[in-house]
């Protein structure tokens, strides 16, 4: 069926066809997540929407070039008849390159046409596959550090360090990911761009509190991706974040941005969730709003939750 999605954005699907996808992209069990990748091909093949209108050829076209491909089959003859002066001015005067030119544009344009939107689709989904990879391989990180800790890394209650980011530098000075290998980055942002970007340990994370290069570090130190804020519990003390494998409890996400509405990650309003038993998911826009607000807490504030099942996701600098 997914297929049959790249020929409906085209409209290259005959009645039988057409009339099959519109009923999966009703169906209240599959249709959800086909009509995210629908609208993901649909954002992906914009860019070439406007070659996808008839394109009327020079008059004549067809003549000229028929005549050319006998000309070239006629190897024998020094100068093709074709392509003599005579023959030139008998059909308008096109000389030889103009042809050759309007035929290699033609056979361009078409192949934007066909090829344009697969490969736009192929190079998202490669970098979708990048983003997932990259968080399973955090999510094995932070299940490790569970497994030895019984809680994922948590920051303290109060005081310079106690940020969403801390996560990063905590899992590094276990050695549990590497500093600058690019697992915390996403593609063609920002930090990715900058080519030197590397998590700090701890304990240079500690050493720099109090320094103008402390607050550049608190900015960073998550990569691109935001982590849990935890929860306070009645008395506002922060609690150590639990590992319960809830399937529906984020754990990290993109970065939101400052306003805490929303990520700039990706394009087309694409949010990249973790959640803690370890799979991830891909949300757009209007789903990190719709039950319980990604990247706020009940209360409507991007801080921590205000009860154990209240998730928050926050930018690295971020404090609880």
């Amino acid at each position: 069926m997914r297929d049959d999605l790249v020929g409906y954005v085209l409209n290259a699907l005959d009645e039988p066809e057409l009339k099959r996808v519109e009923m999966a992209l009703a169906d209240p069990n599959e249709g959800p997540e086909l009509r995210r990748d629908f609208e993901c091909l649909r954002r992906s093949t914009a860019v070439v929407s406007r070659d996808r209108g008839t394109i009327t050829p020079p008059q004549g076209l067809a003549e000229r070039t028929t005549q050319f491909v006998r000309s070239r089959a006629a190897e024998k003859r020094p100068t093709p008849r074709a392509f003599t002066s005579e023959a030139a001015q008998s059909h308008g005067g096109a000389p030889r390159a103009w042809l050759d030119r309007i035929i290699i544009a033609a056979t361009a344009m078409a192949a934007c046409v066909l090829i344009g939107p697969l490969l736009l689709d192929a190079i998202g989904e490669s970098r979708a596959r990048r983003v997932e990879r990259n968080l399973v391989k955090v999510s094995g990180a932070l299940e490790g550090y569970a497994q030895s800790h019984r809680i994922f890394p948590s920051p303290p209650d109060s005081g310079s360090l106690s940020r969403a980011g801390l996560y990063a530098p905590t899992l590094v000075s276990e050695e549990r990911l590497v500093a600058d290998d690019g697992t915390l980055l996403c593609p063609d942002t920002v930090l990715s761009n900058r080519k030197n970007f590397r998590v700090p340990t701890l304990d240079e994370l500690k050493a720099a509190v109090g320094t103008p290069e402390f607050e550049v570090l608190l900015q960073s130190m998550g990569g691109d991706y935001g982590y849990t804020l935890g929860h306070r519990d009645v008395d506002g003390r922060l609690q150590p974040i639990s590992h319960l494998n809830r399937t529906h409890h984020p754990i990290m996400a993109d970065t939101p941005d400052d306003n805490g509405e929303k990520s700039s990650n990706h394009p087309g309003g694409l949010h990249y969730v973790l959640y803690e038993d370890g799979h991830v998911e891909r949300l757009f826009l209007d789903d990190i709003s719709r039950n319980d607000h990604l990247f706020k807490n009940h209360a409507g504030q991007p801080a921590a939750g205000i009860d154990p099942n209240d998730a928050v996701i926050g930018s690295s600098h971020r404090q609880p």
